[in-house]
């Protein structure tokens, strides 16, 4: 790897970067962040993305904080971002390691800062927007929640362009979704429901039955539907996996056969999240590794996506 984020960590920066990366390993996430697949000299920059955001999601989510509050931190952490972007290197010793850190990416990996803005437009949502009408609105939502990760990870391994950045998208906005079907009966336990109103509606699917704990035969074929429209959104892009080199392809292709594999097990337990929670764990390690090696001479790899278009 011959990008700027291949050059050691400046001494001064050591520690800033040691707590983004502790952060990253002691907070809780579905999918790995700063993967020991990738290349060593990247994890400290994809850690300090990840606990900017992290972060603020966090802020987000606060459900003990008046929206205003939330709000009000939000536009903080978005100065803090500018200032930490626009900061020289000699940075003040008052900023904390999180901005420290995070100031040196977004110089030496010529990060776009609006990728880093889309996040916080999204965790904004976040704080007051529990439903979504439409599949439009719900896929505006992940290209600024999900998306700008991919694309950062992207630019910080040293890698750019529109058809990497698309198929990128695709299987960022196809975690994000795969996620909220995994975790539909804790999201509206806590008064959120991601499954956009149109799909549900379309099928007479009854909120009432998700308040009593129950997914009826209705709300099973509106959340397998979503599992075939994200399905699709893997199967498009999959090439992702393939334009990059070296450990960051191996990382990309078991980030998407984990993902495919939640998309597994929640058919397989019939959609009803309410019974259990399909997931991944360190027993499926061994057979994602495998299926990653022999991933051009898997078969069944292929016929996942390519067999189910978005709707």
């Amino acid at each position: 790897m011959s990008t700027a984020a291949s050059a050691p960590i400046p001494a001064d920066l050591a520690d800033a970067y040691a707590w983004c990366e502790r952060f990253a390993r002691n907070h809780y996430e579905n999918f790995p962040v700063a993967s020991y697949l990738l290349p060593k000299a990247v994890r400290p920059h994809i850690a300090a993305i990840y606990a900017f955001a992290r972060s603020a999601d966090d802020f987000a989510d606060e459900g003990q904080r008046p929206h205003e509050e939330r709000y009000r931190l939000l536009e903080d952490w978005r100065e803090l971002l500018w200032r930490a972007a626009q900061a020289s290197q000699q940075q003040s010793p008052q900023q904390s390691p999180l901005f420290r850190a995070l100031g040196h990416s977004i110089r030496v990996c010529d990060l776009q800062v609006s990728l880093l803005e889309d996040l916080l437009s999204a965790f904004r949502q976040d704080v007051a927007t529990t439903r979504y009408a439409t599949w439009a609105d719900l896929l505006d939502y992940c290209r600024r929640s999900a998306n700008p990760i991919g694309r950062l990870v992207l630019r910080v391994c040293g890698y750019a362009g529109t058809e990497l950045e698309s198929a990128s998208d695709a299987v960022c906005t196809a975690l994000q979704l795969t996620n909220f079907w995994q975790d539909l009966a804790i999201d509206y336990s806590r008064g959120r429901l991601y499954l956009p109103r149109e799909e549900w509606e379309a099928v007479g699917a009854a909120e009432q039955d998700l308040a009593a704990g129950r997914l009826s035969p209705a709300w099973r074929g509106a959340v397998s539907s979503a599992a075939r429209r994200t399905r699709g959104l893997f199967g498009d892009g999959r090439a992702v996996c393939d334009l990059v080199n070296g450990r960051l392809r191996y990382e990309l292709r078991v980030t998407w056969l984990g993902g495919m594999l939640i998309l597994d097990r929640l058919e397989e337990v019939g959609y009803d999240v309410f019974t259990r929670r399909p997931t991944i764990g360190r027993g499926d390690a061994p057979g994602l590794a495998w299926r990653a090696m022999r991933w051009n001479r898997s078969d069944r790899v292929g016929r996942e996506a390519g067999h189910h278009g978005a709707q």
